[in-house]
């Protein structure tokens, strides 16, 4: 219940339970917020006392058996905001238990554990998505749109970047950060966009980054990294995608993160920009700490709107309705009889579904093991998709031996 709750799933449980969730094909739904699952409830507890009365008798669970009581209890849908290290084993409990599951991103990291979970879902009859807000954003909905009208062919190459402050590493997530990558955090977010945007075949894997302002300089937390993905496409192309990731960027930084894409086709060339794209506003003694110079209204915002009414709104909450519409289609959108032929509709949206995340996954276990290498002091290490040794090979310079990190293919 910490930044994404707060951000994400606080508005969209107020929303649904000041409004209901309504949709021609299953009538009113009400979404209750039944149960959360904390390590030691204390966010919970300053989230009941602010909450709007509609919400305030959910059951709250703590320590190390939260999961195994919040699975016990009513609760049909379970979503997973931990650390993206912890996601599998609860996904796994959640499936296992019959719930439908969200995950925010990444899903997992490593397809050994996506095909547990895919399983999982397939023999329980579940739904199990995965949370990528920004394919939901404005700007990469249009970018999508004027690639599947041909307006735009063929991607040659592109780059991103994602740059967070420095309270991210170092104070929200300084508990959990003690070896991870801010790579495997946000870079995510445009590997999807790349291979849900662009499709092809991913081909190879190569990363690298810098250390030591958030942990040791010889230890394994990074504070930035440049991931390289190589696509293949069908008319023997290819195509090369950077995507540069940092946590410390300084707090006094005009934007809440700075991001920026460029990709660049055969006709034509598509740049994008966070702060460019919005508005600039400075309040004395306010910003740019307590409150930010450029505000992200897109992702997501509250507002007082022209009847009166207060609102919280943002792509960041409509992926989450998205799901609970899905969810709420499969379970009341027809006779019982036909639940299953609902369920492979929705099974079928591979903006988020989580049997379409292979190549995310593959890209996420693959920058980990380079950087794990890189981090044990062997650098420049590559990693090679579906080729004759397997399906995730690393390759490191001056070895003539393969390491297999998943034999099947991606």
């Amino acid at each position: 219940m910490g930044m994404i709750f707060d951000e994400t799933y606080r508005p969209f449980f107020e929303n649904a339970a000041r409004d209901g969730l309504y949709d021609r094909r299953f009538g009113l739904c009400e979404v209750e917020l039944a149960a959360v699952a904390t390590r030691t409830g204390k966010r919970a507890e300053q989230y009941r006392n602010a909450a709007p009365a509609a919400l305030k008798s959910f059951a709250s669970f703590a320590g190390d058996d939260a999961i195994t009581q919040l699975l016990a209890s009513d609760v049909d849908v379970v979503c997973i905001a931990t650390p993206d290290d912890r996601h599998f084993e609860i996904a796994r409990a959640a499936l296992a238990a019959g719930r439908h599951v969200l995950i925010e991103k990444p899903s997992v990291l490593s397809l050994a554990q996506l095909d547990e979970l895919a399983r999982l879902a397939e023999s329980n009859r579940c739904v199990a998505k995965v949370v990528y807000h920004k394919l939901l954003d404005p700007d990469h909905k249009k970018l999508r749109t004027l690639v599947a009208d041909g307006l735009l062919s063929h991607c040659n190459n592109g780059y991103c970047s994602l740059l967070e402050p420095k309270s991210i590493s170092g104070s929200q997530f300084a508990e959990w950060i003690t070896g991870r990558n801010p790579g495997t955090y946000v870079a995510v977010h445009y590997i999807k966009l790349i291979d849900f945007t662009f499709g092809g075949r991913l081909k190879r894997v190569h990363c690298t980054g810098q250390r030591g302002l958030v942990g040791p300089a010889d230890g394994p937390t990074w504070d930035s990294t440049q991931l390289r993905l190589v696509y293949a496409y069908n008319d023997g192309r290819e195509a090369a995608y950077d995507i540069h990731t940092s946590w410390v960027t300084p707090d006094n930084f005009p934007g809440y993160v700075e991001q920026e894409v460029q990709f660049r086709f055969d006709n034509g060339v598509w740049n994008g920009h966070s702060r460019r794209r919005g508005v600039e506003c400075t309040i004395e003694g306010r910003t740019p700490i307590a409150t930010k110079i450029n505000i992200n209204n897109h992702y997501n915002g509250t507002f007082l709107e022209p009847d009166g009414t207060r609102a919280q709104r943002g792509y960041g909450v409509e992926v989450l309705e998205k799901f609970a519409r899905e969810v709420a289609f499969v379970e009341y959108g027809g006779p019982a009889s036909e639940r299953d032929e609902r369920l492979s509709r929705v099974r079928s949206l591979s903006y988020n579904d989580l049997a379409a995340d292979r190549q995310v996954v593959a890209a996420v276990q693959a920058m980990e093991a380079i950087l794990a290498k890189h981090a044990a002091g062997t650098s420049d290490c590559v990693v090679h998709v579906n080729d004759r040794h397997g399906g995730l090979v690393l390759y490191a310079p001056g070895s003539s031996v393969a390491e297999v990190l998943y034999a099947g293919p991606v």
